[in-house]
């Protein structure tokens, strides 16, 4: 089972959900794939993602997390509380200072719904704080070195130890997804009988 979580501003329908989802129904996997929309409270969006990961583990699936940007941040902690595996495509790794210039009023980029980022947004991102990840071989980074919103070593540094692939060029968006479909899928266990 793979439980999908978006980017700040994003939402299901943005390019690296809709692939991913695209590829698993491809594949048979339609029913092991979860993405919704997040809340803009990070406590909110763990919570719902949390919801998720139990409905998988009372089937007897072992989800994994992947997480693009702000995404990447929350599958890390959910990643750690939980003992999952999670895939972290350009990660936001210091998510309450990168969100301090996103303060005020936003409009979602696929959905055009408007609202506010507030401080307490700041504060419940900072109450998700890994300092320290505790088992790398759980981890896989996805990162572009050119990566125009986040610096792609802060990633780097965070994920020591874990597999890493980081591809010259590209963009925040990661540029070369489509490429790594398949082996994502893999990598979540999401193609065998019972997952991981």
């Amino acid at each position: 089972m793979i439980v999908y979580l978006h980017g700040f501003c994003s939402a299901p329908a943005s390019l690296k959900a809709t692939a991913l989802r695209a590829r698993m129904a491809e594949r048979g996997l339609a029913e092991r794939f979860w993405c919704e929309q997040l809340p803009v409270s990070p406590r909110a969006a763990v919570a719902l993602a949390e919801q998720a990961i139990r409905r998988s583990l009372a089937a007897g699936r072992q989800p994994t997390v992947v997480g693009s940007s702000l995404g990447g941040y929350y599958a890390t902690w959910l990643a750690e509380r939980h003992g999952l595996r999670a895939v972290l495509v350009n990660p936001a790794v210091v998510a309450p200072l990168s969100l301090e210039r996103y303060l005020g009023p936003q409009a979602n980029l696929y959905t055009g719904e408007r609202f506010t980022f507030e401080r307490r947004h700041i504060d419940e991102t900072r109450a998700l704080e890994v300092p320290r990840i505790t088992r790398p071989q759980r981890y896989w980074l996805l990162a572009e070195t050119g990566d125009e919103v986040l610096d792609y070593r802060h990633a780097v540094e965070k994920y020591a130890g874990a597999r890493q692939t980081v591809l010259g060029g590209g963009n925040h968006g990661f540029s070369r997804w489509n490429d790594y479909l398949d082996a994502v899928i893999e990598f979540a266990g999401a193609d065998t009988t019972a997952d991981r």
